[in-house]
């Protein structure tokens, strides 16, 4: 059976991304997307056949956890799954106390959703084929099955998970585009290690190359977070 999801996401092209993305997984749809907490609360009213809801916590008219739990309180039992740059550890807390089934973090690639969106798969299949009464190593293949580990796509040989924040955090936090020598003074690292991770997040769609023109000598390429 089809999951229908609706992608929850205020920037617009993370949610057309995020909605491309679903669509490119077999056995889910985009049902719908909405921009804020309060447009999302209103597709859910209107389309109750929602499966599940692919939830950022940054939305303009309120937090994520609040409109979970606006959802949960009017009796929407949708699944939800976290995709978001939020990192604080009380967020992810009570995201999980709320019922948040997976928690992915942006940035990511298109293998990593994908892989997000198969674990969900396989434990709706599960659950789908489970009798009506469970026995306990039922239960624990059920939940194992959302808590399995390693379900993120690698990275490239000899890139580490720690620079890449790192990375990301600098452009993310810079006003104007950042070049390669300047992503290196801000973490610490070699220019040809920063440009590495700078290509890694352009090639993915997540940040945007331009040429910087000025100055003396040769042209530099400078990146920006794509917001």
């Amino acid at each position: 059976m089809t999951v229908r999801v609706l992608v929850v996401e205020d920037e617009q092209l993370a949610a057309e991304a995020h909605a491309t993305y679903t669509n490119r997984v077999e056995g889910f749809e985009v049902a719908g997307v909405a921009r804020s907490a309060g447009d999302a609360a209103r597709a859910l009213a209107a389309d109750p056949t929602i499966d599940l809801v692919l939830l950022d916590m940054h939305l303009p008219d309120g937090h994520g956890l609040g409109l979970l739990q606006k959802l949960r309180a009017a009796g929407h039992l949708c699944d939800v799954i976290a995709v978001t740059s939020a990192r604080d550890a009380e967020v992810v807390r009570h995201a999980v106390a709320q019922g948040v089934v997976l928690y992915l973090l942006k940035p990511f690639s298109f293998a990593t959703f994908r892989a997000k969106l198969e674990q969900y798969a396989e434990y709706r299949a599960r659950l789908a084929a489970s009798a009506t009464e469970v026995v306990q190593a039922d239960v624990d293949q059920l939940i194992g099955t959302l808590r399995t580990r390693g379900s993120s796509a690698p990275l490239p040989k000899g890139m580490s998970a720690e620079s890449l924040h790192q990375v990301t955090d600098a452009l993310r936090a810079a006003a104007a585009g950042l070049s390669a020598t300047e992503v290196a003074a801000v973490i610490g690292a070699s220019r040809v290690t920063a440009r590495r991770y700078l290509e890694h997040l352009a090639d993915e769609g997540l940040a945007d190359r331009a040429q910087r023109y000025g100055g003396s000598g040769r042209p530099e390429v400078e990146y920006r977070w794509r917001r």
